[in-house]
């Protein structure tokens, strides 16, 4: 006979929630660091630099500052390191120093619709709360600012709290105008290669040519990277969304929120370029009077609404919110640090992605010289000997708002829609194994990452779709470098192996007709084949017209703003 189980006790609803509690930010990314980018030992050590020089730069060039940065990395143990990042920013108050950089959430970017490196006030604090969970120290901080005297102060975390703690608080004679983080870390590791700090900094010094980095490796070996250009970029401003890209959630959010007591008035007081005309239009489309509260919308009316204003053109959005590198100092830095023997770049027009914020696409190909990643190959000899050469290979360098992008490739979309690209119409037969830099650039005042780590952009259609027309602009003319390079070798080849062998043909020729005028001979045959070789190039460049065009226009149709 089968025995039957118990059965189980049923627990009161009250009894099961007498466990409920809430939890602080700070605990919750102490046991799910990896959200931060803080995984593995060699990305951890990456990312530990690049939160706190993000900082440095955001900090100097909101300020009006030429950054200058210095950082430092020494070896303290086996898996043990200090890490010093100092700058010349206009530093923290001595009142806001603890809690900028010693509580999660907190800070000057997140509610403001405005382009930054960092957007979420978690970064440098992440890091302060990662170096006390693996060495138990505190992070010390030295901040100066023109009014103020010199502050250092050591701080740690309560998780539980979200709370900075601060101990040993003093001030330093020698006036300091900045802020300095020195910090120590367990369980990381220094390497160089794609992912290490070395190969951080230098993107860094690419995409921020007004910018002179320090960099000491934990071996004492010391690399600077020396502005190029002597000009700050110009400061983003501020700016509300674009009505583009609205979704139903966010009209909603933004409607409950407003002061507006029309639709119609919450409508041009909240979005870019919303005007009368704009109204009027909508106004005949929606199914409700636009001069009801907002604050009264339905979710139906919400939904009637974006609809409306899915259907109504609006102007391109301000430019003013966002600034780009700019193709010419671009083309500066990569000129100075990659040296390619041909570069083209393209700072596309402003677009709109799903939510309605404003971005833009900048793009660079470097070909030949030092562009590329130096790899490691093995070729075998009289197949037997086998040797390690280096060559160069492709390179994909992302960045987003100026910020290089070093880690989880594979899953953004910058390089999804890179390696999409036909290379070969362009001239390059094997786009992996070719000397290319390419380069890419995001700028929003919202970044769409696919994580709080910030190492990858996720997969909006028209982030994408920017990206995907701002390579074709490039690759055609680094196309045409490319493939007259490879004609012209070819037509050298030609007139090598002609130079060589028409001699014999010239003597079978004399031989066979019993023509004595061998010179003649020879500078008919001369005329002949350059003739030929004329006739292949003007060939070739029709092909190359139609695919020029082809181009031009795809780009063309994907104006979406007409001014």
């Amino acid at each position: 006979m089968q025995e039957t189980e118990p059965q189980r006790k049923e627990i009161e609803a009250e009894e099961l929630f007498t466990e409920f509690k809430e939890h602080s930010v700070a605990d919750f990314f102490k046991k799910n660091k990896q959200m931060l980018g803080l995984s593995g030992k060699q990305r951890t050590m990456t990312t530990i630099v690049h939160e706190l020089v993000t900082n440095s730069l955001d900090a100097c060039e909101e300020a009006g500052i030429l950054p200058e940065i210095n950082v430092s990395i020494s070896e303290l143990g086996t898996e043990y390191y200090e890490i010093s990042v100092i700058d010349n920013g206009p530093g923290i108050p001595e009142d806001k120093l603890a809690s900028a950089m010693g509580k999660l959430l907190a800070g000057t970017k997140f509610h403001r619709l405005v382009q930054t490196r960092g957007q979420q006030g978690i970064g440098v604090s992440g890091i302060i709360l990662l170096s006390q969970m693996t060495t138990g120290k505190p992070t010390k901080l030295i901040s100066g600012t023109n009014k103020g005297k010199t502050v250092s102060i050591e701080i740690t975390i309560d998780s539980k709290t979200n709370t900075p703690k601060v101990s040993d608080k003093h001030y330093l004679e020698n006036k300091f105008k900045g802020l300095a983080v020195k910090c120590k870390f367990k369980d990381i590791i220094y390497k160089k290669g794609q992912t290490s700090v070395d190969e951080y900094i230098r993107r860094t010094a690419i995409a921020n040519p007004h910018l002179t980095l320090k960099f000491q490796d934990p071996f004492g070996e010391v690399t600077i990277y020396t502005r190029t250009v002597s000009k700050l970029p110009s400061i983003p401003t501020a700016v509300k969304p674009h009505p583009r890209g609205l979704t139903v959630d966010e009209l909603l959010t933004y409607a409950r929120h407003t002061p507006a007591r029309k639709v119609c008035s919450f409508l041009t007081s909240t979005f870019d370029r919303f005007g009368q005309t704009s109204i009027d239009n909508i106004s005949a489309l929606v199914h409700f009077d636009l001069n009801k509260d907002p604050k009264t919308l339905t979710w139906e009316e919400a939904e009637d609404l974006v609809n409306a204003i899915k259907q109504t053109k609006f102007i391109a959005p301000s430019t003013d919110n966002l600034v780009p590198i700019g193709e010419e100092h671009i083309k500066k830095s990569l000129k100075s640090i990659v040296e390619p023997e041909f570069l083209d770049v393209v700072t596309r027009k402003p677009a709109v992605y799903q939510g309605g914020y404003a971005f833009q696409i900048e793009a660079g190909i470097a070909y030949g010289g030092k562009a590329g990643r130096i790899v490691s190959v093995e070729k075998t000899i009289d197949k037997k000997q086998v040797i390690t050469e280096e060559v160069r290979a492709s390179e994909i360098i992302r960045y987003a708002n100026k910020a290089p992008l070093l880690f989880d490739a594979g899953g953004c979309a910058i390089t999804k829609t890179v390696e999409s690209i036909d290379w070969k119409r362009y001239g390059i037969s094997k786009f992996e194994e070719s000397p290319i830099t390419v380069l890419i650039n995001l700028i929003s005042v919202h970044i769409p990452y696919t994580s709080t780590g910030k190492s990858a952009v996720a997969e909006d259609p028209d982030i994408i779709s920017e990206i995907k027309l701002a390579l074709m602009e490039v690759a055609r003319k680094v196309g045409i470098y490319i493939i007259d390079k490879k004609r012209e070798e070819e037509k050298k080849e030609k007139k090598k192996v002609f130079a060589k062998y028409a001699p014999y043909v010239v003597e079978a020729l004399a031989h066979t007709t019993g023509e004595k005028e061998k010179d003649l001979l020879l500078k008919n045959l001369n005329r002949m084949v350059l003739e030929k070789l004329k006739m292949e190039d003007e060939g070739i460049k029709i092909a190359d017209d139609e695919i020029s065009q082809e181009d031009e226009g795809v780009i063309d149709e994907d104006e979406e703003f007409k001014e």
